[in-house]
């Protein structure tokens, strides 16, 4: 049976990605800050027959990333690493003049040292996997100057850099890097307050996209959900 580690799964992607590799038959192991919204995402992954530890905790603690690690061991190993979790710096949004460099700190350890520090813990688990896969979120901002977005999109770029080495120094796993394109969420709506995103889709609506990176299992690299979708592969 295969195993993922899914970071930030108690909504939003990472949710809807856990219900949709629960319905696949993976076990899972779901991680996010809020103990109670994370318990209902694993109650409704286990609704669909999966084995799912749900556990609490800060990916910017070492400790927390060492659990979720032996706790995939003990599930049978590690095939699918999903680094979800991710921090704005500010809410809503603001210019980098007036950018709070605390949240610009706690945004770096979050989206880039926090998903190379639990790669680095889940390196041997994943390089003993068949078919080891590491799934890194992105994002536009990474590459497009965006106004307002210049700290997040900044940590994306590094995370985007870093997926990029990775793939070329662990050529044994797909290292995959995606943007998913603006979802319905609760932290697009906290970057943008003012936006209308009635006419945005909802997380679920792109979970395809990933589904068939790891049914196709194409060569690392970054990949865009609006390409992925269109393109006849």
């Amino acid at each position: 049976m295969a195993v993922a580690i899914i970071t930030g799964a108690s909504k939003g992607l990472g949710r809807a990605l856990a219900q949709a590799l629960a319905g696949r038959g993976w076990d899972l192991v779901l991680d996010a800050r809020t103990a109670q919204v994370l318990e209902e995402s694993a109650e409704a992954a286990r609704a669909r027959g999966a084995r799912v530890v749900a556990l609490a905790g800060d990916v910017t603690e070492a400790s927390h990333r060492r659990e979720l690690v032996a706790v995939a061991r003990e599930l049978g190993g590690l095939d699918l690493l999903v680094n979800n979790a991710a921090v704005l710096g500010a809410e809503p949004l603001v210019p980098l003049a007036d950018q709070p460099l605390d949240g610009f700190r706690a945004a770096l350890e979050v989206n880039v040292v926090a998903p190379l520090a639990l790669l680095q813990e889940a390196l041997p688990l994943l390089r003993a996997a068949p078919e080891g896969a590491v799934l890194g979120l992105t994002s536009d901002a990474a590459v497009t100057a965006y106004r307002t977005w210049g700290a997040y999109g900044a940590t994306k770029a590094a995370l985007d850099l870093m997926s990029a080495v990775l793939a070329v120094e662990e050529p044994g796993l797909r290292v995959w890097w995606v943007d998913p394109g603006s979802m319905r969420t609760g932290m697009l709506a906290a970057a943008e307050p003012g936006e209308d995103l009635s006419g945005t889709p909802a997380p679920d609506e792109v979970v395809p996209v990933f589904l068939r990176l790891l049914d196709e299992r194409p060569a690392g690299g970054r990949y865009t959900a609006a390409e992925w979708a269109g393109a006849d592969r």
